[in-house]
Parts: structure tokens; sequence; C-alpha cells
């Protein structure tokens, strides 16, 4: 019997070493997958640690500039990680951050809007006490220096007020005035009055059409915007053609500048300014901030009208075209109206300068109160009977208004009248700006002589 010992030995050995073996084997399955796991897991922390610094680095503070530059978001680093939960808990942090920073840019927004609005009006209003009392000097003063001096004061009175306007326009308010229907071209005009360059600018009416009373003042401040904005990207020696011309619907007023024109990239801009269609964020309008198609198009979204300035001009500058539906016209006017119902936005004394008036004021024969300047005013009233001595030019600004010029002591009157050459063929004759403040002296002067003249045996003046 003891010969089988050793046998069952070896064979419980075999066992032992069968045994042993599988649970080798076992363990380093077990052990290589536990290393996988840990391997895959070190790598998965490493990519949130990534995409979490990610989120944090890249993708908030993209949003936070986002309101500067449109441009598209950065996604995350790992797409792998968008369908998990650690991916959507990450896109929701980013989508509470930029609820948060929308909210913030709304009360930003709304409390620039508020205090610009406030400050604004502000200064609408001392702007109109301030043409108030120009028009009080207009009436109180009769030497042609002052009412030439005044010219200019209440030529930029009236693009301070533009400005203003404007800007309050765009921060939600109306534009203040009602005005009765006036003629459209009237309303170019009066456009024309309230920009620096107004001598650049050559109007071509072929209708005969009046805007409506609500539309009147929008209609001014939006073409003096366009026209403002030709002026100022094309070169001082050049002129910004407005032409006025039927179209199928309604009326178009088109103008065109011989400026630098705009790209592709500004083009479309402008586009989406002057469409009207989303919410302008005045922080987003540049620094030095560009106010003007904006406020076209909140005019244009908020009364009907349209605007585009996506054609190149034959001058090689820009071309915008304002369409006015008819619903914003009234049909033929009335061929004879009184001047002062056609008031058309524009102040009384900037559009004698640029648009030519009669040769012969009617008004100017009556200086009786001051009998020294009678030899000088009344040859012009006679149409110019008696041949007035040569006169120099009055000098000019760099922004081409007229400038005083210096009397002598044996020559008081010189500087009253000046010397208007015959126009020449196909060009409209502009009358100087001392020409002008002379005549409406002596207008004044004559309005006033009839008043005192016209009262009764009491004392009391006739209504």
């Amino acid at each position: 019997m003891t010969q089988h010992i050793p046998e069952a030995v070896v064979w419980c050995l075999a066992v032992c070493v069968l045994a042993a073996s599988v649970l080798l084997v076992r363990q380093r399955r077990l052990t290589t997958a536990l290393r996988r796991r840990l391997t895959a897991s070190e790598r998965s922390l490493r990519a949130r640690d990534a995409e979490a610094a990610h989120l944090v680095e890249v993708r908030l503070p993209a949003l936070t500039q986002a309101h500067q530059q449109p441009v598209p978001l950065p996604g995350p680093l790992d797409p792998g990680l968008a369908g998990t939960a650690y991916g959507q808990s990450l896109q929701k942090v980013q989508d509470l951050f930029a609820q948060a920073v929308d909210a913030a840019r709304g009360r930003a927004d709304q409390s620039a809007r508020a205090t610009l609005k406030a400050a604004m009006r502000a200064l609408q209003a001392l702007a109109n006490e301030q043409q108030l009392s120009i028009s009080d000097m207009q009436d109180r003063h009769d030497s042609p220096d002052v009412l030439q001096d005044l010219l200019e004061i209440d030529h930029a009175n009236a693009q301070f007020g533009r400005r203003a306007q404007a800007i309050a326009v765009l921060c939600g308010s109306w534009p203040g005035r009602q005005r009765v229907a006036s003629a459209l071209v009237d309303v170019v005009r009066g456009a024309t009055s309230r920009i620096r360059d107004y001598r650049r600018v050559e109007v071509h009416s072929r209708v005969d059409m009046d805007v409506v009373s609500r539309a009147v003042e929008p209609v001014v401040l939006a073409v003096a915007e366009l026209l403002d904005n030709a002026a100022r990207h094309s070169q001082p020696n050049t002129t910004v053609q407005v032409s006025v011309q039927p179209a199928h619907n309604g009326v178009c007023v088109v103008i065109d500048d011989a400026g630098v024109g705009m790209d592709a990239r500004e083009t479309e801009e402008a586009g989406r300014l002057l469409s009207g269609r989303e919410d302008i964020d005045i922080n987003r309008l540049g620094d030095p901030p560009q106010f003007g198609f904006a406020v076209i198009g909140v005019l244009a979204a908020r009364y009907g009208f349209t605007v585009s300035v996506d054609t190149r001009s034959p001058y090689g500058g820009v071309r915008a075209v304002l369409f006015l539906p008819h619903t914003l016209l009234n049909r033929v006017r009335a061929p004879a109206a009184p001047a002062g119902a056609q008031e058309a936005g524009t102040t009384p004394v900037a559009v004698p300068a640029a648009v030519p008036a009669p040769a012969e004021p009617a008004p100017a024969a009556a200086p009786a109160p001051e009998p020294a300047r009678t030899p000088v005013a009344a040859p012009a009233a006679a149409g110019g009977a008696v041949a007035a001595p040569p006169a120099a030019a009055p000098a000019s600004t760099a922004g081409g208004l007229p400038k005083r010029r210096r009397r002598s002591a044996q020559d008081p009157d010189a500087g009253q009248q000046a010397a208007v050459a015959p126009p020449a063929a196909g060009h409209t004759p502009v009358r100087p700006a001392a020409e002008t403040a002379s005549r409406m002296g002596a207008f004044a002067r004559g309005t006033r002589y009839g008043r005192a003249a016209s009262q009764d045996d009491e004392g009391n003046p006739q209504q």
C-alpha cells in the first residue's frame, strides 16, 4: 500500500499546480482588465478636465465677446462627451451663462438708452430755445452783417438739433415734431438744410406729390442722414446728386455720391441696420458710434418706407434709394399754396442760401425808418437801374460758409450789395449770403414800417 502513496502525492501536486495556474491566469486577466479600466478612467478624467478648462477659458469668454462681433461659437473639444451626462451638464452651464449675459446686456442697453434719451431730450429743448432766440434776433436786427452771422448760427443749430433728434429716435423716442403735409421736393430741401455741406447737394425733381403729415419729419430726418453720409464720405469738390423719381407703387428719392463706396461686408452690415427687423444694440455701433443707418432703419420700420444702399453709384460711390409707398403720399398738390404753409422741417434762413430765390424782392422798397440806407436799397428794388460799384466776393471758410468782410470808413454800406455775375448756360444762379442778409434786413424794415404806418387815430395798431 505504501507504493501508492507517491502516486497520490504526485496527483495532488499536479492538481494544486493546475489550480494555481488557473488562479494565476484569472488574476492576470483581472489585473489587465482593471488596468485597462483604470487607464480609461484616467483618460476620461483628463478629457473632462480639459473640457472644463475649454469651457472656462474659451467657450464662455466667446459668449461675452459675441455682442461685439457675431462669430460662430466654439463647441466641445471631445464630441464623444456631447451625449454623456457630463457633456449635457456642461451645455446647461453654457446656456445658463448665455442667459445671464443676455440679461445683463439687456439691462445695460436699457440703461444706456434711458440715459441717452433723457440727455437728448434736454439737448433738444436747448436747441429749440436757441432757435427761438435766433428767430427773435432775426426779427429785431436788420443789419446785413448781423443777419449773415445769424444764418451761420441757425445752420449750425439745425445740425445740432438733427443729431440730438436722431439719437433720441434711436433710443425709442418719437421725432417730436408734427408738420403739415408738404411737397416731397420741399421735404428733400428741408433735409438738405440740416447738413453741413448743403451747398454741394443738387436736387432734381420730376414728381409733384405731398408727403402726409405724420411722415414729413421722419422722411426729413432719414434723407438728412443719407445726405450727410454721402457728403462726409466724398471729396469736398464733388457734388451729391438727388433725384426724385416716380415709381409704380410710390416715389423714390435717389441719392448718388462720388465717394469711397462700401465693400461687401459693409454693405451687408448696412442692409442689416436699414432693414429695421432686429433690435439695435447701441454698444455695437462702433467707436465712435455710427448712428446714421441705425436711425434710418428704426424710422423705416416705424413708418413703412424702405431704404437700400446695395447699388453702386454711376459716379463711383454709393447709390442710396429711399422708397415711399403711396400710403405715405398724397396726390398732386394744389398749384397755389401760401409760402408759410409749405414748411418741410427746414429752418426759414438756411434754405435761401442753398435754393435760388426770385431775382427782385418786392418787400425791399420801404426802408423809410433808416433814410441813410435808402440810396442803396432803392436800386436793388428797382431791378438794378443804377449800376452799383463792383464789390469783391466775400471770402469763404473751409466749410464753404462766407466770412465777414471788413468795411472801409469811406464806404460803410459796401458790404451790403454783392456783385452777382450773370448765370452761365445750364447753371442756376446762387444768391450770395451777403445779398440774402441785405434783402432780409430790408424786408424786416419794410414790415416794421408798414405796421407802424397802419395805426388808427387812437394810436392802436389795426388788426
